[in-house]
């Protein structure tokens, strides 16, 4: 029984240091209703600063005086992040926030890297808390009990602070409406900015309190910003309350999981948060969500099908790309199929996005089930490739099936992370079925038949398969199945009134965006010869959405042009330069704030601008040609 006690106790320690980060997300987002990305990496760089803090600073003052500096330090910079880029897009749409902070992410995993190095480093204990406090032999370490006290403390400070002061009155009122607040003549540029700067102080300090417990290292940010999503989510978006409840659940979860279910420890957590969002789909403490901004320009550029001349321009681009192997190498016919793969992917997600209007964070599930789905076949069956590439994506269409039923009855924010407790679902199945999986060894030798095995013959059968699958997914578009799923997405009530069943509309779209992911799934195990549980990870998901959202969501057929910028951008950096992800962060952000409709959309309405103007002068020359007759 002692165990089970300390084990609890445990819990509880590792529940201060998540709360800390969740609260500080969950007041970023009740107020600037941003969806923080970066948050991770705020947490991160509160641990890196406080390293060297206390390395540098003496004593028991020189430790805690770092901890505190380390995380007004890091508050200093996310006030700086604050005022030179959230504040340019606190009115877009959430995705672009999320794609923006994705940036920073990216920016400061090289930074880290590039400051403190690739090793990992291992903090100093806090001083007067170094002991363990005997509980009936079993030791529980001193500072885990100061965690345990500080979680409360720090709960109870935040609730005196919100209630009991004039900016916490202010802060209540800019989470029920921002619009009102700045009609009585509230700042609210300096009220976001001073929110976000508590936000990330919260979260500096949870990563600066765990360097005695953990080792600091450059993949903390992605680590702890799952665990964070999921607390959110779960306690409620905007909840402080929930958020420490939660964060206590889910530690708590992690803590007994690995002791009583070592089989489905991962699964547990995200279970638990699927479960929590079907029932209550705004979280234990949260509030219903408002009604989603739209996003601009939607009505600006209106969607047509290709003309003509415009369907043999594409079929011209189509042929000049089947060339490829005429002049380029083996390298470069892997990474022209690994291309063509990401644009089927990235074309399923802009499917989804942009005609459903359904932002999924984890698609890369459907991506990774299609992969599998031709793995087991190939390795276990034995099928021939050419069964397997039309069974396996079968196995995302199954997930979408399943999964899509209880997804389309959420929306905005909590629809994508439902998607993303689904896609983390599978990958921690993945994970830890070791005897069907492999595990974290994943399924090995699934190589293409020889009439597929060449550098060039798996391109053709990439750019092939790519094109049909664009190509069918915009003659959906613009079927009358298209217009009923665009119906759905603009107005829900006029589309209702008119008999459209809107459910059952976005599931079918579902159940497509699926099956085209899990058909680029396919062939992507075949192109790398293996399947690992990563193809169903987390960064593979927000890889598809900075590839839709680079092309243009409000685009037709964007995605194709943000996969192959990305992709190809991506594979070079990593070949030309050791901060590629610093680049690449970089590129992302400034993409972000200077073409906020992506590279296609931005195309598209200066296009557009351009024949509004020459429309009324062609008018005027067509009149004077009248006259001089």
């Amino acid at each position: 029984m002692a165990f089970y006690i300390v084990q609890f106790l445990t819990g509880l320690a590792s529940a201060a240091s998540l709360f800390l980060v969740a609260s500080g997300l969950s007041i970023i987002f009740g107020v600037t209703r941003i969806v923080n990305f970066a948050h991770g990496a705020f947490y991160m760089l509160g641990a890196y600063v406080a390293f060297t803090l206390t390395e540098q600073w003496s004593g028991a003052l020189g430790f805690w005086g770092g901890i505190v500096a380390a995380s007004l330090a890091v508050a200093v910079i996310g006030v700086v992040v604050e005022i030179v880029l959230l504040r340019r897009i606190y009115h877009a749409p959430e995705l672009f926030q999320l794609l923006a902070t994705f940036g920073l992410t990216l920016m400061v995993e090289d930074l880290v890297v590039l400051i403190w190095g690739p090793s990992d480093l291992v903090g100093r204990r806090a001083p007067g808390l170094k002991g363990a406090v005997d509980f009936f032999g079993q030791a529980v370490p001193s500072y885990d009990l100061f965690l345990i006290v500080l979680g409360p403390v720090v709960l109870g400070a935040l609730w005196l602070l919100f209630q009991r002061t004039r900016w916490g009155v202010l802060v209540r009122a800019a989470t029920q409406d921002r619009d009102m607040v700045a009609a009585l003549g509230v700042n609210q540029k300096w009220l976001f900015t001073s929110v976000f700067a508590l936000g990330v102080f919260l979260a500096a300090l949870g990563g600066a309190l765990q360097i005695p417990r953990d080792a600091v290292y450059h993949a903390l940010d992605l680590r702890i910003i799952v665990d964070v999503f999921v607390v959110v989510v779960i306690g409620g978006l905007g909840s402080i309350l929930g958020a420490f409840v939660a964060a206590v659940l889910v530690s708590e979860l992690n803590a007994f999981g690995i002791l009583i279910f070592p089989t489905i420890s991962i699964i547990l957590v995200f279970a638990v948060m699927a479960v929590v969002l079907i029932v209550r789909p705004w979280g234990l403490f949260g509030r219903k969500e408002a009604p989603a901004r739209r996003t601009p320009g939607l009505t600006v550029v209106p969607w047509r099908a290709l003309t003509s001349i415009e369907r043999l321009g594409a079929l011209a681009l189509l042929v000049v790309a089947a060339l490829l192997p005429f002049v380029s190498g083996n390298y470069a016919l892997t990474v022209g199929a690994e291309i063509a793969i990401f644009v089927i992917f990235a074309a399923s997600l802009h499917f989804l996005m942009a005609v459903g209007g359904l932002a999924s964070f984890g698609h890369a599930a459907y991506f990774g089930l299609g992969a599998y789905g031709v793995a087991l076949l190939a390795k276990m069956a034995g099928l021939p490739m050419i069964v397997c590439l039309l069974l396996g994506p079968l196995l995302g269409t199954v997930g979408a099936v399943v999964f899509g039923v209880f997804a389309v009855q959420l929306s905005g924010v909590y629809f994508a992370m439902l998607t993303l407790a689904f896609a983390q679902i599978v990958w921690s199945i993945a994970f830890q079925w070791v005897a069907v999986t492999g595990g974290d060894n994943g399924i090995l030798g699934v190589w293409p038949e020889t009439w597929a095995g060449s550098p060039a013959h798996f391109y053709w059968l990439s750019l092939g398969i790519a094109a049909l699958v664009v190509a069918g997914l915009r003659v959906i578009t613009f079927s009358p199945f298209g217009f009923a799923l665009r119906a759905t997405r603009d107005s829900p009530l006029r589309s209702e009134a008119i008999g459209i069943n809107g459910k059952r509309i976005q599931w079918t779209a579902f159940v497509i965006a699926g099956t085209a992911a899990g058909i680029g799934g396919a062939l992507f195990a075949y192109l790398k010869g293996s399947v690992f549980p990563d193809t169903l990870g987390i960064s593979l998901s927000v890889d598809a959405l900075v590839m839709v959202l680079l092309g243009g969501v409000e685009t037709v057929s964007g995605a194709v042009i943000g996969a192959i910028v990305y992709k190809a951008l991506s594979i070079w950096l990593v070949s030309q330069t050791d901060w590629s992800k610093l680049v690449l962060g970089i590129f992302i952000v400034l993409i972000v704030v200077v073409f906020p409709k992506g590279i296609v959309g931005t195309f598209e309405t200066l296009t557009a601008s351009w024949r509004k103007q020459s429309a009324p002068k062609a008018a005027v020359l067509s009149g004077e040609m009248e006259s001089a007759r």
